[in-house]
């Protein structure tokens, strides 16, 4: 009987949970036995450990920190991995994020066990230059140089891999994590009487674009354009740099802070539009897709994982990254359509999600590949 065990290397039992559980389901649904091995952070929560442990996966608690580079540290997080990898001897190991791709691979490789990455984003690190880049390309390229599949999740991110000769296996192009179309299910737009309610959902922090976003809500608390009531909501967990300007002006009745939510699907249905004017090096932002998928248009920068999402003009807006003159200028234009507008928007988001953004092709794909290089 050939080897039916597949070990899962990842930085966060809540990034399995959000985005691989279906990948995961359907491994175990083949027969497959599934070891996942993540650290027990601030991520870790005990529902999403017995979600997991109910399906019939087994458990590696791996402590390392998500971020930095401390050689010792990763020295020992590579040592580590080649132990686990010699312990459970998997036919495959499939691997998540930065860390666990290139410590992972490297143990791999000296193990002579096939490795599928997948690349989620690049890091400000890589996507800033200067010897901090250099030296996470180098890992990059030092990791996953045997690995004998990398998915990227955005054709920048495929760019560079080939551009770095990143591996001497297969690149391939996937939908992000794609978007779980029954989880995230097309609801009916917002009534026309309805508040118009612009959402901002995700990490508050600069790069995610808030700075952008609680401009455009003051402008329009200072300057209404249309008869609706216009409200701006937050949603997310807060940087410490943003807690004061967020109480202010929740206080002022310029945005509504909702807090951190384990459940964003009320919040994307009471939008009129999800805003989210990202420069940071996405892999492919979930909270697009997601809103997208319940059937609302978007507004996002161009930037790699973002752009890709949207039809501008058809299913949301692109913007100028930085550029808040811009997230009005387009927030404007998107009040001026008439309401059938926007109700139509939102039914060819829902559409082209179903086209090129179902996690069925994520799973498939993984299916596929795992037959393919298994030992």
């Amino acid at each position: 009987m050939s080897n039916k065990r597949i070990l899962i290397l990842a930085n966060s039992l809540l990034g399995l949970y959000s985005f691989r559980r279906e990948v995961i389901h359907a491994l175990i649904a083949e027969g497959y036995e599934v070891i996942l091995s993540v650290p027990k952070d601030d991520h870790w929560k005990e529902r999403h450990y017995k979600y997991f442990e109910k399906m019939g996966c087994s458990f590696v608690v791996t402590n390392f920190k998500r971020k930095g580079i401390n050689p010792l540290a990763d020295l020992k997080l590579i040592l580590f991995y080649l132990r686990l990898i010699r312990k459970e001897r998997p036919a495959v190991v499939l691997t998540y994020t930065i860390k666990p791709n290139a410590y992972g691979g490297i143990a791999c490789a000296w193990c002579g066990v096939p490795q599928i990455a997948n690349i989620t984003g690049l890091g400000a690190a890589v996507e800033n230059g200067g010897l901090l880049g250099s030296i996470s390309t180098g890992i990059y390229c030092l990791g996953l140089r045997r690995a004998r599949l990398v998915f990227c999740q955005n054709v920048d991110n495929l760019g560079f891999c080939k551009k770095h000769g990143i591996t001497k296996g297969e690149v391939k192009l996937l939908p992000g994590s794609g978007v779980n179309l029954q989880y995230h299910s097309y609801t009916d737009y917002p009534s026309e009487t309805e508040p118009v309610r612009f959402l901002f959902c995700g990490r508050i922090r600069r790069e995610k674009g808030i700075d952008e976003f609680l401009e455009a809500a003051k402008y329009f608390k200072e300057h209404p354009v249309i008869e609706n009531k216009i409200e701006f909501h937050v949603a997310g967990p807060c940087e410490e740099a943003y807690n004061e300007r967020l109480r202010q002006m929740t206080e002022q009745g310029v945005v509504v802070y909702h807090g951190q939510q384990d459940d964003v699907r009320p919040f994307y249905r009471l939008a009129a539009m999800t805003v989210l004017p990202s420069f940071y090096p996405e892999g492919m932002s979930n909270v697009l897709l997601e809103s997208q998928a319940t059937g609302r248009p978007v507004l996002t920068t161009g930037r790699a994982g973002c752009g890709e999402t949207v039809d501008d003009g058809v299913t949301g807006f692109i913007v100028k990254a930085q550029d808040c003159h811009d997230v009005i200028a387009k927030l404007i234009t998107f009040m001026q359509k008439p309401y059938s507008e926007h109700v139509a928007m939102g039914v060819a988001a829902r559409q082209k999600m179903e086209r090129e953004f179902s996690r069925d092709l994520v799973i498939k794909a993984y299916l596929e590949s795992i037959e393919k290089v298994k030992r």
